[in-house]
């Protein structure tokens, strides 16, 4: 099992080395911009939470941070980029939330995006619109539709493919990513499917075989994820949580018995009025969330040497749940890591569709640095 060592000496990230360069709306804490590192140099970036503004300043040069509510941002002001990445409030569009659509005043902040986008002199060619797997379900895909309506009326095509965290790293964290290219621009062949392929889920599917200026986005398929919750964890963090264990339902109770060692994650449920604790056996963690609520808290539950004993899972295991290494400061309290690290895209999956698909179609669409 890997060892991990405390960080002693701050150390700034230089994302500035980039042939490319992006605006980053709802930056939250940075990780897709550390996800790019390479490829595409943050030359704005924008959140309205302080907290995670203290994160990406502990981390990056922040000069380009702006910490303001998107409805103040003036296109005219920013500087020109060539990618535009969006991962617009999710809450209305959640499963986990209230399904309240796209037009919301949480995940309807999307449209003031677009009102920024129209007010650029010189817009990007490349648009990258990240949210949950509910875009594209919820409401009959509606709240995708109008969506995508917006996009190939604005000039764009664009299609939407599902990639969950847990191809890298041991957590489920399924979200859709729109990717959006301005039309008349050649986009590479090989990134470009006849029809679907493990990038659409069946949402995807029947959306795309319903809309104008679809694009199948293709690639191939990714290797075999080796890690597992078990990896990840610290061993000498003490069990502070054992009371839970008399909410685990009796049918993971039976699992729990039936192993000499199973390291397990799980979050507090209400089931027909009763509290239960919920367990997954399978080697990876819940989708991380924010701090938020009485069950948004996930816990870890290990079984070795005929003793069963629970903790909440620290930040830094958050962390690690996203693809982030430890040299990654997270500074304020514990509430603050969690809510950094469970609005956050997995770094990883950022530096997939980075060198998978963004790199690529920039390389097309700016082929002489226009």
């Amino acid at each position: 099992m890997q060892t991990y060592l405390p960080l002693l000496e701050k150390e700034i990230i230089d994302l500035s080395s980039a042939p490319w360069t992006m605006h980053e709306f709802f930056a939250g804490s940075g990780l897709v911009a550390y996800g790019l590192k390479g490829m595409f140099t943050p030359v704005w970036a924008n959140d309205i939470s302080p907290q995670k503004a203290s994160v990406y300043e502990a981390n990056f040069e922040s000069e380009h941070f702006s910490l303001k509510d998107i409805k103040s941002v003036r296109g005219t002001d920013l500087p020109y980029a060539h990618l535009s990445w969006a991962s617009f409030p999710c809450q209305d569009l959640s499963l986990a939330g209230t399904i309240c659509g796209i037009e919301a005043c949480r995940s309807g902040l999307v449209w003031e995006w677009l009102r920024v986008l129209d007010e650029m002199p010189l817009k990007p060619r490349i648009l990258l619109v990240e949210n949950v797997s509910g875009l594209l379900s919820a409401d009959k895909g509606n709240n995708y539709k109008k969506l995508h309506s917006a996009l190939t009326g604005r000039g764009f095509v664009c299609g939407a493919i599902i990639l969950d965290a847990s191809h890298f790293v041991p957590q489920s964290r399924p979200r859709v990513f729109i990717i959006a290219v301005e039309r008349g621009y050649c986009i590479p062949k090989q990134l470009v499917g006849s029809g679907p392929c493990w990038l659409h889920n069946k949402a995807a599917i029947d959306l795309g075989k319903s809309l104008p200026d679809w694009i199948w986005w293709h690639t191939d398929v990714l290797p075999k994820r080796l890690s597992r919750i078990e990896d990840i964890i610290d061993t000498d963090i003490p069990f502070d949580k054992d009371d839970v264990l008399r909410l685990i339902p009796m049918r993971h109770r039976e699992i729990l018995e039936k192993h000499e060692t199973i390291y397990a994650t799980g979050y507090r449920r209400t089931r027909q009025g009763q509290q239960q604790l919920e367990l997954r056996f399978d080697g990876i963690a819940g989708c991380l969330r924010t701090p938020e609520g009485g069950s948004s808290k996930q816990f870890l539950v290990v079984k070795k040497e005929g003793e069963i004993h629970a903790r909440l899972l620290s930040v830094r295991e958050t962390a690690r749940l996203m693809g982030a290494p430890d040299s990654f400061r997270l500074p304020g309290s514990t509430n603050d890591g969690y809510k950094a690290m469970g609005d956050a895209v997995a770094l990883p999956v950022a530096r997939f569709l980075g060198e998978k698909f963004l790199v690529r179609i920039a390389e097309a669409v700016y082929d002489e640095r226009g």
